[in-house]
């Protein structure tokens, strides 16, 4: 056994004192474990080591690496290769504790085991160290194993060392007390530091489980919008590192860090998590007289009764004296053709479009004012106030207050994520996601910001969210564009100050839309781009 000197031992406080630090620094499980093992190696003098971690299921203890100065033996780790020794099983074939194996009876009892010559020890099975050192030529002697447990007695792992040096003779001597008391110290950081990085990873996995959650939450609502919360941030993240990739223009600085995209990616997942507050029958109306329901077949009805007025007055007629049958049959057929006519024009209406004209507008108007007698027996005009407003819509299916609804889905957004305690290193998720509905000329919503407002991630996903929606086929109110379609309306959007010039260069430049339309969007809409040929953009 050596002893340390006063100096020695203040070089292993250093040692230790800079492992500290650095364990909690440390991203990286498999180069912390290796760095833990390789300084207690170094603060003993040992010729070998070996780390064990227990098995998903507790039942066993697996090397995870393995170290031998004399053999020039490296397995496991980062070393690339394979460990081919069997796992140490922590207990026998009827489920008691296997006290055969040092390092299985450090692990069960939480004890550490010091022991002085392995070959003179009776109390451990040692034959596979044994066979070990006939194979190698090695000889074995001395051993110091050490358990790692976190907080709450939770077994992490077993430092297991072998032969300690004499650093004056190189004579393997026996592990002291003082070299046992630096390693159980060592253990017991490293075993925090583990536990530390394995609850922030849990952490991590939860909280995206969450964001997977309610994205489920608004699937269930509405399957319309399930390829939008999953297609916004795979096209956020390429149109990403495409401007990460840029090393000419405006935008040549911008660069990311893992953890930078990390943040995006996550308020990309989130960026519409407010609709999980819009009503339903808001998010998916397919037609501009759709509620619950398709109101258009009440409408439908109604015709149906005026239809049928209309062949009991010309009956009635008929039963007069010297009726003009000829001339009845003939003004019953122009009115039941212009009522039918009336009726199709109104189920046209009734789907939205880019754009309706002021002339079937007015005809609407003027349909709304014929009478009809309801069930309740009073004469009332044939559309109430609500219906005709819905069907005069110009653009899309929404009216005015339904698309406040709609709109007040990003202040939800916002909302609901800034009320969250964010660590700072996913601090910016509420600014990226809730700014995908703002325009780099202040006109946007729901904060009016300008492009100087915003960051370069909240102004790239505006544009993965619009040409998401221009190209999506699963929408119930209306059909995915063709591509160069979607590409105009794109490049005129960043012509008049809808999004960003720069980075709309790019995504065509770097042909982003292209990449993501071959790998998502239907075949039948992936129709030719000449590129020179998009608004706003110089090949």
């Amino acid at each position: 056994m050596h002893e340390l000197n006063h100096t020695q031992i203040a070089q292993r406080l250093d040692q230790l004192t800079e492992l500290s630090v650095a364990l909690g620094n440390s991203p990286d499980t498999g180069s912390l474990l290796e760095r833990i093992l390789r300084v207690a190696k170094s603060l003993t003098n040992a010729d070998g080591g070996t780390l064990y971690r227990p098995s998903a299921d507790k039942q066993s203890l697996n090397f995870y690496i393995s170290i031998n100065d004399t053999l020039n033996i490296y397995q496991g780790g980062a070393s690339g290769n394979e460990i081919d020794i069997p796992s140490v099983p922590l207990y026998d074939q009827w489920g008691h504790q296997n006290l055969s194996s040092v390092a299985a009876y450090a692990a069960n009892f939480r004890q550490s085991v010091n022991i002085e010559d392995v070959y003179k020890a009776d109390v451990f099975n040692f034959s596979g160290m044994r066979s070990f050192d006939a194979n190698f030529g090695y000889h074995s002697k001395s051993f110091l194993t050490v358990p790692m447990s976190d907080h709450e007695g939770e077994l992490v792992g077993v430092l297991q060392l072998i032969n300690c040096k004499d650093p004056a003779s190189g004579e393997i001597v026996s592990f002291s007390q003082t070299d046992q008391r630096f390693i159980e110290a060592l253990a017991a950081q490293a075993a925090v530091a583990l536990t530390n990085q394995q609850l922030i990873r849990q952490l991590e996995e939860l909280l995206e489980a969450l964001v997977n959650l309610i994205n489920i939450g608004i699937d269930e609502k509405s399957p319309y919008t399930g390829r939008h919360c999953q297609f916004v941030p795979e096209l956020t993240m390429m149109l990403a590192e495409a401007v990460h990739n840029t090393s000419e223009g405006p935008l040549a600085d911008f660069r990311m860090t893992d953890g930078d995209r990390k943040e995006l990616w996550l308020a990309g997942l989130l960026h519409d998590c407010g609709k999980i507050t819009t009503p339903v029958h808001v998010v998916d109306k397919a037609t501009k007289l759709e509620t619950i329901f398709d109101r258009i077949h009440m409408i439908d009805t109604r015709f149906e009764v005026l239809l049928r007025d209309a062949e009991i007055r010309a009956l009635k007629m008929k039963c007069e004296p010297g009726a003009n049958h000829a001339a009845i049959d003939e003004a019953l057929a122009a009115d039941l053709a212009r009522l039918r006519a009336d009726r199709e024009f109104l189920r046209v209406a009734n789907v939205g479009g880019e754009g309706m004209k002021p002339d079937d507008q007015e005809r609407v108007r003027a349909i709304a004012k014929y009478r009809w007698t309801g069930p309740d027996g009073q004469e009332q005009d044939f559309l109430s106030d609500e219906e005709a407003m819905n069907l005069t819509i110009r653009f899309g299916t929404l009216n005015d207050a339904e698309r406040k609804i709609i709109n007040n889905h990003i202040s939800m957004t916002i909302k609901m994520l800034e009320s969250l305690p964010w660590p700072k290193h996913l601090a910016n998720v509420p600014e990226y996601a809730g700014g995908h509905h703002e325009r780099m000329d202040g006109k946007g919503y729901p904060r009016g910001l300008t492009k100087d407002q915003m960051s370069v991630q909240a102004r790239l996903m505006a544009i993965a969210d619009i040409f998401e929606a221009l190209t999506a086929r699963d929408r119930p109110y209306k059909k995915g564009k063709p591509l160069s379609e979607s590409m105009r309306i794109l490049g005129n959007f960043a012509l008049n100050g809808h999004i960003d010039p720069d980075l709309f260069d790019i995504f065509v430049r770097q042909k982003v839309y292209l990449t993501f339309a071959q790998k998502n969007m239907d075949p039948r809409q992936i129709d030719h781009v000449d590129e020179a040929q998009i608004p706003g953009y110089k090949p």
